[in-house]
């Protein structure tokens, strides 16, 4: 009989989530085949476990430990894998969890067994062109950041939507955001929240020199292009996901759109959008 795959993600810099890894691969290892990339493996002392991110195949479930952005980092490792992902709240805020602290080893277990509700959330793709060539083409679960990058000086931003200008913005940058990312970034720079089951692209101007400036809820057929169009004030980086891309000059043109990639979270606890913004953000 072939045992069921169980990719564990845990946040390297906590050692409650390390001590969870254990713990797991302990509990289950007759029960599962567990795995941790070679990094994570060797920095929670699991290196048997130890899998090459071109060997880890299609897991049957992915445990991120730790707070969101450990969910965040599962999520880009399985990008191109169609496999759930759990999440253990063993962080601050652990908005995007499916399950608490109490008992990882039966959360995973529950999860096995088919128990939890599983949300499909949406992903934006972001493709980067730097002096005349593409760069750099990314997916993000939770926002694209365009924006100032090593100086002091605000960008200047031009946003087009489906071929035609929305607006031109002297800011500190531009968030391009999914549903699941307008509880991120663009909730603290003042941004709508929009329910995860919907498809859309959220777009906010961040410190705009404008008392005109607003957050525009898309479709999810809207392809976005932002351009720097005055030298003077073009520099700028791109942000997926907290990730800084490489940045500097040349940056000519950012494009962005729905992605055809989903990404699966497992609920465990049965707690909604609605009960989870009350108790996260109120």
């Amino acid at each position: 009989m072939t045992l069921p795959r169980v990719l564990l993600v845990p946040n390297i810099e906590n050692p409650s989530a390390c001590s969870a890894a254990r713990a797991i691969a302990r509990s289950l290892a007759e029960e599962t085949e567990v795995l941790l990339c070679a990094a994570d493996a060797e920095k929670c002392g699991l290196t048997a476990l130890a899998t090459s991110r071109a060997e880890i195949g299609t897991p049957d479930l992915a445990v991120a430990l730790g707070g969101d952005g450990t969910i965040l980092r599962a999520a880009h490792v399985l990008m191109d894998i169609d496999a759930p992902i759990l999440g253990v709240n063993l962080g601050r805020l652990g908005f995007l969890s499916g399950a608490g602290d109490k008992d990882p080893v039966a959360s995973v277990r529950a999860v096995l067994a088919g128990k939890g509700t599983e949300e499909s959330r949406s992903v934006v793709s972001v493709s980067v062109r730097v002096a005349g060539r593409a760069s750099e083409q990314r997916e993000a679960l939770n926002e694209v950041f365009v924006g100032r990058g090593a100086g002091a000086r605000a960008v200047d931003l031009a946003v087009d939507v489906g071929g035609a200008r929305l607006a031109r913005w002297i800011c500190d940058g531009v968030i391009a955001a999914t549903p699941t990312g307008s509880t991120a970034y663009s909730l603290s720079a003042g941004g709508p929240l929009i329910a995860p089951d919907l498809r859309a692209i959220l777009l906010l101007p961040v410190g705009a020199h404008s008392l005109k400036a607003r957050a525009v809820v898309l479709s999810e057929a809207a392809h976005v292009s932002i351009t720097l169009p005055d030298a003077a004030r073009a520099d700028a980086c791109v942000v997926v996901d907290g990730d800084v891309l490489p940045c500097g000059g040349g940056l000519e043109r950012i494009d962005i759109e729905t992605s055809p990639v989903r990404v699966r979270l497992v609920q465990l606890e049965g707690r909604g959008f609605i009960p989870a913004v009350r108790d996260t953000f109120f």
